[in-house]
């Protein structure tokens, strides 16, 4: 039996609605086609002298499971273990990789099923040992974030692919592809570099081929191989190679909570333990609180982490030993293979969590410098805490690096623009909760993505605060991360999510606005770029900014105070959320501004001294200033 699904178009990531499923989810184990004669082989291959060497290999094949045994006769490499599933179309082989063992090819031979031998690639280390990528993202670093398929065309011939379920392409719809691609990316490279960006960060760009909304890239169909309508393997490999060369990092987006209905996991599974699940349609309470209330139910803690987003994104067991090594020999193989720098993670809080420990310290122990930040969207700091490192006396620790700092957008800076005077109280008070974390520094702060109304449109199409969101961005503790556009007032509703997710001016042939030279942009569009590019440039020699310590004042009257400083450089920031001006007495700031009199002002260039102690500054207005003796 194949598994049909609905007709109706489904979205992304909908945490609201699911579609009633057509079948019954106790199906999956099932005698599907195997479309090619020739066995596969994931990992498609490994590396030698590498810490995770007792690699677990899935043949996937016709009848490839009724092979009456297996043998391999390479130095160094051994058979350990052979496992046997439910559908013959399967078959998982251990096999351990001494040190001693060089690159070549691994042939495997199995016996009483006609196959003909198996090629194992055994290859040399990226780099040798893996010291010139997975160097992590950090306080120091500026993350651009951007979605390929609607950031530029680069190579119109991979718009559509024959054979790939989705042939749309259609500029004029926000659901369907537009053809960006990874080469668009290439071209522009120095618009990002000039921005002031240190890394690149973009949606996934593994494999979907899903019958619709395909731009986003969130519903893998087959891990091992990456998207052929942005470019493939080799474009992503020029890609990781143009970044490193240019003394940028790469950022991929992982998804290990959920894969796409048409991912071969699905349609012709190992066997039914692969994926949750449920006797009826279920999705998630989205209720991370479950994980940490002393009184919650196994019903709920179930229901969070088993449950389906949509009929269209099965979610994954990882609780299977089987798939969990799939996974996160993939998550390794990605990082080898392409040279990625740091991982975000989607959906972090509906995975299993004892499995997402296990894989994020096999990358630790892989690649000790490499950081990971999850999506963790949550109802509070303590909740958002409660998935990253943290100092809250809990039984489950998390081992994450850090994580994508949402409370500090919605209860912090998006508060204090859209609710003043009083908004920036929220905002001091959710700085004043970075006690709960280890390292503060780590987690990733945002105006807006791809799933969320865009900045610009959160603040009323106010170019003003627009400029303050920027400035306090680049400011703040953390690592700042930029969604494509926001510099030039990209705007848009997130109802539906195709109204974020809108191309970038200039990306295609015969664009009359420009956003990469500035062609069509109008004078505010050009203030804000400017304005970016100038503090985001001004920060990679800014010691305080990338790694300093914080201190922030209480706020008064609409004003909020807050410096960043360490033994070389004290930044000094002064936001007046009011429309109108404001005036200060900076005697109140004595212990961090001590014996400095004059201050340059990072956004104009220009040097001017305190008088009498006192500071004016114009509504809706962030200052950002460098003190100087």
């Amino acid at each position: 039996m194949i598994l049909k699904p609905s007709a109706s178009k489904w979205k992304s990531k909908d945490r609201c609605s699911l579609k009633c499923l057509s079948f019954f989810l106790g199906c999956f184990l099932f005698a599907g086609a195997v479309a090619d004669a020739q066995t596969e082989v994931y990992p498609s291959n490994w590396w030698t002298a590498m810490k995770w060497h007792q690699v677990q290999l899935m043949l996937r094949g016709q009848n490839v499971g009724a092979a009456t045994g297996v043998s391999l006769s390479y130095p160094g490499v051994m058979l350990k273990k052979i496992t046997r599933v439910a559908s013959k179309h399967y078959l998982f082989l251990d096999i351990d990789i001494s040190a001693s063992a060089q690159p070549g090819i691994v042939k495997l031979h199995l016996q009483g099923n006609g196959q003909p031998d198996i090629s194992f690639p055994l290859l040399a280390r990226r780099g040798g040992n893996g010291t010139a990528y997975a160097q992590g993202v950090r306080s120091s670093d500026f993350v651009y974030f951007l979605m390929p398929d609607r950031f530029s065309n680069g190579d119109p011939s991979n718009d559509r692919i024959p054979g790939l379920k989705d042939q749309s392409l259609n500029r004029d719809s926000i659901f369907l592809r537009h053809g960006g691609d990874i080469q668009g990316v290439i071209n522009h490279l120095d618009y990002i570099q000039g921005l002031g960006a240190t890394a690149l960060w973009m949606t996934p760009v593994i494999e979907n081929d899903m019958p619709n909304r395909t731009e986003h890239g969130y519903a893998f169909t087959n891990h091992y191989k990456i998207e052929s309508r942005l470019g493939g393997e080799q474009a992503y490999l020029r890609l990781s190679d143009s970044l490193h060369k240019r003394g940028m990092k790469l950022v991929q987006d992982a998804v290990y909570n959920h894969i796409g209905y048409y991912h071969f996991l699905v349609q012709d599974p190992p066997d039914s333990s692969w994926l949750h699940q449920w006797p009826r349609p279920t999705q998630p309470n989205y209720k991370e609180q479950v994980f940490f209330d002393p009184y919650a139910s196994d019903y709920d803690k179930k229901k969070m982490a088993d449950g389906w987003f949509t009929d269209m994104m099965p979610d994954v067991n990882q609780g299977n030993p089987l798939t969990a090594n799939f996974l996160i020999q993939h998550a390794i193989w990605c990082v080898e293979k392409f040279g990625v720098d740091a991982w975000r993670i989607d959906t972090y809080k509906y995975c299993d969590l004892a499995f997402m420990n296990r894989c994020n310290q096999a990358l630790y122990n892989e690649y000790p410098r490499i950081t990971m930040f999850g999506e963790n969207w949550n109802e509070g700091v303590v909740n958002q805490a409660y998935f990253t490192r943290n100092n809250i006396n809990t039984a489950f620790k998390s081992n994450l690096t850090g994580t994508i700092d949402f409370e500090l957008l919605f209860n912090g800076i998006g508060a204090a623009l859209t609710q003043a005077p009083n908004g920036v109280g929220r905002l001091y008070n959710t700085v004043s909760q970075d006690f709960l974390y280890q390292e503060p520094l780590n987690n990733l702060v945002f105006l807006d993505n791809h799933d969320m109304t865009r900045f610009f449109s959160q603040v009323g199409e106010d170019v003003a605060k627009q400029k303050m969101g920027i400035s306090w961005l680049l400011t703040t503790r953390g690592i700042p991360q930029l969604y494509y556009g926001t510099e030039i007032l990209m705007k848009g509703v997130a109802n539906p999510d195709g109204w974020v997710r809108l191309d970038f001016p200039g990306g295609w042939t015969g664009d009359s606005k420009n956003g990469f030279t500035g062609q069509g942009l109008s004078s505010d569009e050009k203030s804000v770029q400017e304005l970016t590019r100038k503090l985001a440039n001004y920060r990679k020699t800014s010691t305080a900014l990338k790694t300093g310590r914080t201190m922030q004042y209480v706020p008064e009257n609409g004003v909020y105070v807050y410096f960043r400083y360490d033994n070389q450089q004290t930044i000094m920031c002064v936001m007046n959320t009011n429309d109108g001006p404001a005036t200060i007495d900076l005697t109140r700031f004595a212990e961090r501004i001590k014996n400095n009199k004059h201050a340059l002002d990072v956004g104009t260039g220009t040097l001017f001294a305190f008088e009498n102690n006192v500071l004016t500054l114009g509504g809706k207005y962030l200052l950002v200033m460098e003190l100087r003796p």
